[in-house]
């Protein structure tokens, strides 16, 4: 079978996965042979990730906008490409055709290049979900600026971070946003981000919420004063080689500060549209409804470029699942015949708690298929959203990947390979993973108990989406992905493997916590913590949550003449929410007077982790640590 061929049944799978391994380059360059390249490639894969040093169709060139926009059209360039539902359903929803969504980021590509943006410049997106964000990243794209989006529930200290980092000396965002019944005030946030950021040349701002805000003069433009000037514009593709940055999207590691993720032009797209159309059988004409934050990677590959890429009709939201009330999910699937609906495990575990009359008189038979991503999915959420929103028929696809990745990692394939709840099922085509033990020894050996093997999940071979370096620092690239385990991509993540072949994840098991889809650094929230007058020290760990999946439990040492301990949480709080964001809050605060460590002053959070989740009697032996009795203390005042 073709690789260009969709997979139609589980022994299509097979033939086209075992190709894909045999002979990845063959299997890639076919695929990629689809799209339009200025001057098409000769050379598919080179690698090695002891540098790590991965490239792609190296000496082809494109522009990923071409491929998103100017080859459809001919066929499609009057079918609709973005639906925008605003945040209040009174208002009028908004669409563009593939044609003027053409014309619209030209017309925006060349306000960028008028405004002195010029290709391999970084350019800070902080917008809501508006259809002129999609057009921002288009635009960039479509002149080889570099964009980097940032999501709208960042602090301004977050912003000025990767303004630093990225030496972004542009920016784009909007007066402010509309999310359910509040107005979050953007251009303020960026106001005061660029305090410490003086090397910024321009702000573009969108008029959206007609908030009063500041403009100053010489540094900030209005984008519909500048979208006048430039009349019906005519942007060329810039040609961008295949391994030319795309995009810098800012992720939480294990180490305090949010580090960079690189990716590239060519070997994204590829990843993007394959992905795209393999795990979710998309069908000519069919509206996808992914509910992520362009903010984050999902939106990126499942809102904008994949969809794009496949000349498909994707779907933007801009406002919250529970307002104007918890059933405006299915009031959108309803109202614009919604085909795929994709979704995260938090806000399906939020909905279930309102019940289940809010589906009284609503019409869901448009929608095919369900997906989830952003954590693993436990079993009694998977069973309510394909009994109660897929009424049992539609395939669920259990997603996971990664930021890194770039796209979908393992998943089943929406009504081709079998689904299995809480479980992602098998890799796709192209991808090598392994399940390791500490010492990275490959675990081949099923427990004959469980059925199964477990180990930390790591890949094996590169694949076209993946991470390139983290920007400014290679180094860290390689430090945090390939130095763990020699010749491998370590992911950070444990998970099962049965006789199958299929994977279920197990989550991080790394100093990462995964809080309603969100990944955010222990060491980042504890250097937070740790800003706050009154805090001497902090170790951060995570906890079982009903509907975030993982919460954040904060264990902190505080100076002698601090006030009373609620008070100081809520400052804590306070602080979390200035330095980082509203995500990154602590849900328990445990004011303590003193840490487990041990003798070489290591903190032991694996004790924190099993006191936060309530397994004081598998705490191991403290009798080493340099105060064993601080434990016992945690644990009489635990929370």
């Amino acid at each position: 079978m073709k690789p260009l061929q969709r997979i139609q049944s589980l022994e299509d799978y097979q033939r086209v996965y075992d190709y894909s391994v045999s002979d990845p380059e063959a299997f890639w360059a076919e695929i990629a042979q689809s799209f339009v390249w200025q001057k098409p490639f000769t050379q598919v894969l080179q690698w090695d990730f002891d540098g790590p040093n991965v490239r792609w169709f190296e000496d082809g060139v494109l522009n990923i906008t071409e491929n998103c926009l100017d080859r459809h059209l001919p066929q499609k360039g009057n079918q609709t490409a973005i639906v925008f539902e605003p945040n209040r359903p009174e208002e009028d929803a908004r669409s563009f055709t593939y044609a003027e969504l053409h014309q619209a980021v030209m017309n925006f590509a060349q306000v960028l290049l008028n405004q002195g943006v010029k290709k391999g410049d970084r350019v800070c997106v902080y917008m809501g979900m508006v259809p002129e964000l999609a057009i921002a990243v288009l635009a960039c794209a479509r002149i080889g600026a570099i964009h980097s989006v940032v999501f709208g529930g960042f602090s301004a200290q977050s912003i000025s971070d990767r303004l630093i980092d990225a030496n972004a000396h542009f920016v784009i965002t909007q007066d402010g946003a509309f999310r359910g019944n509040k107005v979050i005030p953007l251009k303020s946030v960026i106001d005061e981000a660029l305090l410490q950021c003086d090397f910024v040349q321009k702000v573009i701002v969108l008029t959206h919420t007609k908030t009063s805000i500041s403009m100053l003069k010489d540094r900030d433009v209005w984008w519909e004063v500048e979208i006048e000037k430039v009349g019906q514009a005519h942007v060329a593709p810039a040609p961008m080689n295949a391994e030319d940055p795309l995009f810098i999207l800012y992720t939480s590691g294990s180490t305090g500060k949010p580090k960079g993720v690189v990716h590239t032009c060519g070997g994204y797209m590829v990843w993007a549209n394959y992905t795209f159309e393999q795990v979710f059988q998309y069908q000519e004409g069919e509206l996808h409804f992914c509910t992520a934050d362009i903010g984050w990677i999902t939106g990126h590959s499942y809102i904008v470029y994949g969809p794009l890429l496949a000349g498909a009709k994707t779907l933007m939201f801009e406002g919250i699942p529970t307002f104007p009330d918890h059933g405006r999910f299915w009031d959108i699937v309803e109202k614009h015949k919604v085909n795929i609906l994709y979704t995260a495990p938090t806000a399906i575990r939020s909905l279930m708690g309102f019940g289940t009359d809010v589906f009284q008189g609503k019409d869901l038979s448009s929608l095919r298929v369900l997906g989830t991503v952003g954590e693993p999915i436990n079993e009694e959420a998977w069973h309510w959203y394909h009994v109660n929103v897929g009424k049992s028929r539609c395939p669920i696809v259990d997603t996971w990947w990664q930021t890194e990745t770039g796209g979908i990692m393992i998943s089943n394939l929406a009504g081709v390979t079998p689904d299995r709840p809480a479980w992602a099922t098998l890799p796709l085509p192209g991808i090598q993973p392994i399940l390791v033990d500490e010492h990275g020894n490959e675990n081949h050996e099923i427990n004959p108990e469980t059925g199964f093997v477990h180990g930390n999940l790591c890949v094996k071979f590169p694949w076209p989406g993946m991470l390139r370096t983290t920007y400014g620092d290679h180094s860290r690239c390689y430090t945090n992905y390939f130095a763990t385990y020699k010749n491998l991509y370590f992911t950070g993540d444990g998970a099962y493997r049965d006789a199958a072949g299929n994977y279920r994840i197990t989550g991080r098991v790394d100093d990462v916590l995964n809080v309603s889809g969100h990944r955010i650094g222990t060491a980042e929230v504890e250097n937070a913590i740790n800003r706050h007058l009154g805090v001497v020290e902090s170790a951060v760990v995570g906890y079982p949550h009903d509907i975030k999946g993982q919460a954040i439990y904060a264990f902190v040492v505080c100076s002698d003449h601090t006030h009373e301990s609620e008070m100081i949480r809520r400052d804590i709080n306070e602080t979390i929410t200035k330095l980082i964001g509203a995500i990154a809050k602590a849900d328990k605060i445990q004011i303590v007077k003193g840490l487990p460590k041990t003798r070489s002053g290591k903190i032991m959070r694996r004790i924190l982790r099993k006191i936060a989740e309530g397994e004081l009697d598998h705490l191991g032996d403290t009798s080493t640590l340099l105060d064993p009795s601080v434990v016992d203390e945690i644990c009489t005042e635990r929370l």
